[in-house]
């Protein structure tokens, strides 16, 4: 099995989860070596009202 999964065993699709603004300015943001934690990173915080994403990188 490949891709990402919640606790419960659902599929998750990062493409469904857009991107924050801060992810959009991030040095990071197209870098395929930072896809999967940037994707985690997104799709745990996927119900937050605040984004935060200590890995930044301002471009």
């Amino acid at each position: 099995m490949n891709g990402y999964f919640d606790d419960d065993g659902n599929e998750l699709n990062p493409d469904l989860i857009p991107k924050p603004n801060l992810c959009l300015s991030c040095k990071k943001n197209e870098d395929p070596n930072e896809e999967i934690l940037c994707n985690l990173n997104r799709l745990d915080q996927r119900d937050e009202n605040e984004f935060k994403c200590f890995a930044y990188e301002q471009i």
